[in-house]
């Protein structure tokens, strides 16, 4: 089954340029505001989040935040896909659960490739944590 993706992020540029660059590898939905991505995630729930952290009305650390503290989303990758670089943002980002940040402009062979390594890391959890529950 193919995997869900979530971009969302207000710049409908940096929306295009990531569905082209993941969409021969994933199902990707792209979503102009925090508050599209919380319309649709009850009906289908990603198993990544790509997520601008400058957007109006909710910003990317308010999302991850109500993503964080609800436990059917807890465990999604989000990846912050940001212009902002500086180290208290990172911080407070790592804080909040972000998994990885990723610069804008994002170089497309980073983005695919991050994203790949996270499924994957997501996929070898879930298999490690069968094999627990099994034993």
């Amino acid at each position: 089954m193919q995997k869900t993706i979530f971009v969302v992020d207000d710049n409908l540029s940096n929306l295009a340029q990531a569905e082209e660059v993941l969409e021969d590898h994933y199902l990707v939905i792209t979503l102009t505001s925090a508050e599209s991505m919380f319309a649709v995630i009850d009906s289908v729930v990603p198993d990544l989040i790509l997520l601008d952290i400058v957007m109006i009305n909710m910003s990317g650390m308010e999302a991850l935040q109500i993503l964080r503290s609800n436990p059917k989303y807890a465990e999604i990758p989000i990846l912050f896909l940001t212009g902002l670089t500086d180290s208290d943002t990172e911080t407070l980002g790592i804080e909040l659960g972000v998994t990885d940040f990723i610069a804008k402009p994002f170089s497309e062979a980073i983005l695919l490739n991050r994203v790949k390594n996270y499924m994957l890391l997501t996929e070898l959890k879930r298999i490690y944590a069968e094999k627990l529950d099994s034993q």
